[in-house]
């Protein structure tokens, strides 16, 4: 595959001196942080007993269906009309959906889980539309970099929000931490830039499934993102379900503390953001195979947890399935952003995260009956050759080598 090659010093300036993408990453922070803060203050209220754990699934069950049926919508409404515009309308509608959460808590079940949809709606929402935006604000030599930067901020609120929030819930109560996700919120919705202008597409305005349908024709155009969706949905639904049920029991059963179970998360996201340092670095040759094969990494948490072992050996694992998780996540958006026709970008991309995200829930309601019909052995034996045979599968897709096809 041939490119174009930028100058030397354009290729080694930093993405944020452009004030475009500062404003995009910080938009793209502030709703990665309010996605987060969610369930984890949503967890403290729990624990203040201001809300049951029943409630506590009914509402973050809400969010998530919110989530799903907001993004292919909002896929097609980002590819007919402004990126920008879709990121400020779903930014401002989880703004105000989220103090109604602290307003139903203790008071109405019903309204605390349908303002959680609508919360869930303006995530699911923002995602393609940022996806698109990112291509539209930073041109095409500096995505890796820009992607990089974008998933480094997840990572980094990952490991150090959990203790500032503990932190402020000391001071304040929970309705006032979600009053403030909700500010975050608008924050995504008002602080993004505008994107490229894009001429309207002529003809009739087409019905939103045609609209929908154009987007799966335009993924199945390109084999190496089909092949790659299939394993990313493969590693999530199988791998990530497991670990997330059986994690927990280990570091409780077998080693007699909850202490595992919270380095093991730790060491995860330690090693995603070496892998976000590596990767707005690191070009590979291979772009794709290295992705794939980062992706595969994944298979060694499952496995660690198979037999006993030092803590050490879980640790590790976590570790290199974090930095593979980013080998694949920062090449995936890049290629998705240069290959996909820029029209389809949003349709596609939501997709990606309509499979990827959607089956995730799937995975882990089914994860559980199976431990407890085969046993957690066999279960978590199975989703590790899962993890590792899905991404070599992918990975003898010609175009798959590189995240694209041959020019």
């Amino acid at each position: 595959m041939v490119h174009d090659v930028a100058p030397a010093e354009h290729q080694s300036a930093s993405v944020f001196r452009s004030p475009s993408f500062l404003r995009l990453w910080t938009g793209s922070t502030a709703s990665g942080i309010a996605t987060w803060a969610l369930p984890f203050v949503l967890g403290l209220a729990v624990l203040e007993r201001s809300i049951t754990a029943v409630e506590l699934g009914v509402v973050l069950a809400a969010r998530t269906a919110g989530f799903l049926a907001a993004v292919p919508v909002a896929g097609v409404l980002a590819d007919r009309h402004s990126r920008r515009a879709v990121v400020l309308w779903a930014g401002l509608v989880a703004g105000v959906a989220a103090p109604v959460i602290a307003m139903g808590m203790g008071r109405s079940l019903v309204l605390m889980a349908t303002a959680a949809a609508v919360v869930g709606a303006g995530q699911g929402a923002c995602r393609p539309a940022f996806q698109a935006l990112t291509a539209e604000v930073v041109a095409e030599h500096q995505r890796q970099r820009a992607n990089a930067a974008l998933t480094l901020s997840v990572r980094v609120t990952t490991l150090v929000a959990p203790g500032v929030t503990a932190l402020l819930a000391v001071v304040v109560d929970t309705p006032v931490l979600l009053v403030a996700t909700g500010v975050l919120w608008l924050g995504a919705a008002l602080i993004p830039p505008a994107g490229a202008d894009r001429a309207p597409v002529p003809g009739a305005r087409t019905r939103f499934t045609a609209d929908f349908l154009d987007g799966i024709r335009e993924a199945r155009r390109h084999p190496w993102f089909l092949a790659g969706l299939g394993a990313l949905t493969a590693v999530i639904a199988t791998g990530y379900s497991a670990t997330g049920v059986v994690l927990p029991l280990v570091s409780r059963d077998r080693y007699g503390t909850e202490a595992v179970l919270a380095a093991a998360l730790t060491a995860y996201t330690v090693g995603a953001l070496l892998g976000a340092l590596l990767m707005a670095r690191w070009k590979p040759r291979h772009q794709g195979w290295a992705a794939l094969a980062g992706l595969a990494c994944y298979g060694f948490a499952p496995l660690s947890l198979l037999v006993p072992a030092p803590a050490t050996a879980i640790l590790a694992a976590y570790v290199l399935a974090g930095v593979g998780i980013e080998l694949f996540n920062v090449p995936w958006f890049t290629a998705t952003q240069r290959e996909v026709d820029p029209r389809m970008l949003a349709r596609v991309s939501s997709l990606d995260f309509l499979l990827s995200y959607g089956l995730a829930p799937a995975g882990l309601a089914l994860i559980a009956p199976a431990i407890d019909h085969f046993g957690a052995g066999p279960v978590l034996a199975a989703c590790a050759v899962v993890c590792f045979a899905a991404p070599a599968a992918a990975a003898l897709v010609p175009s798959s080598r590189g995240f694209g096809t041959a020019r």
